[in-house]
């Protein structure tokens, strides 16, 4: 079993984000209607502003123990769930060919968003409680992408 050092954990985020905006402008250039690719440009910008608060803080995490029945057993769940949501330029570039219009982008993205934000409220445990208020605020923008795509597609 391969285990991992947290700073790992966040270089998964950094990927999340940057495979959520890679998705977004990609998808922004498919959708045929001007509103659903404004709403993509406008989350791929919000997902590099994410990018950037990941990367700042993996480079000054602490180590944390958290606890578990075995050890690493944490950080492979962290690993397993970020392999879920992570997927290589081959596998996006399948997701994008799949989508046949802009219902299909935004499903996709509200199914990536939630588990995104599923994703920070575990890695939230990695990182001192004063830093909590970075994580929560990146949940809540994920939210507010979710609430947007939502009632985008409730508009449809």
């Amino acid at each position: 079993m391969t285990v991992f050092k947290a700073e790992e954990v966040f270089q998964f985020a950094v990927r999340i984000e940057e495979n959520g905006e890679n998705f977004y402008r990609k998808a922004a250039e498919k959708v045929p209607d001007e509103k659903t690719s404004t709403l993509f440009k406008s989350l791929a910008d919000e997902e590099v502003k994410h990018k950037e608060i990941f990367q700042d803080m993996a480079s000054k995490i602490e180590k944390y123990e958290p606890f578990e029945n075995y050890p690493g057993e944490y950080f492979e769940y962290l690993r397993a769930y970020a392999d879920n949501i992570i997927f290589d330029d081959k596998k996006l570039a399948e997701k994008i060919n799949s989508i046949t219009g802009p219902v299909d982008a935004i499903n996709f993205a509200i199914d990536t968003e939630l588990a995104s934000i599923l994703y920070y409220h575990d890695i939230k445990k990695l990182v001192p409680a004063e830093k909590h208020d970075l994580i929560d605020r990146i949940i809540e923008e994920e939210r507010r992408h979710f609430t947007r795509l939502t009632k985008i597609k409730e508009s449809m």
